[in-house]
């Protein structure tokens, strides 16, 4: 399994996310994969991949929570959490996808 972490420069959530990633995949027994963080510069790169927004978090190059869709726009992403919308999904809500991808 690849997971990437695909962000802009200024993302204030893209450190929130990756240790909410890596701690998803530990208690889901995956310790093994590596949490990868992917800088998007530009357009281009982020038409290059499967980018909603930052962060966007990759499973297999697939986006984790496909409800955004893609975006070529250097922005900033919001994730809905039972607590309103957030910087970066809960651990739990990753640790579902994370289950759904390997389904």
């Amino acid at each position: 399994m690849k997971v990437q972490i695909v962000h802009i420069e200024s993302c204030p959530h893209r450190t929130v996310a990756g240790e909410r990633t890596r701690s998803a995949l530990d208690a889901l027994g995956h310790p093994d994969v590596p949490v990868e963080y992917v800088l998007v510069r530009n357009t281009e790169e982020a038409a290059a991949v499967a980018f909603a927004g930052s962060p966007t978090i990759l499973i297999d190059g697939r986006d984790a929570f496909d409800s955004a869709g893609s975006t070529h726009d250097l922005a900033c992403r919001a994730y809905a959490t039972e607590q309103g919308l957030a910087g970066a999904p809960t651990q739990g809500a990753i640790e579902e996808a994370i289950r759904a991808r390997l389904a």
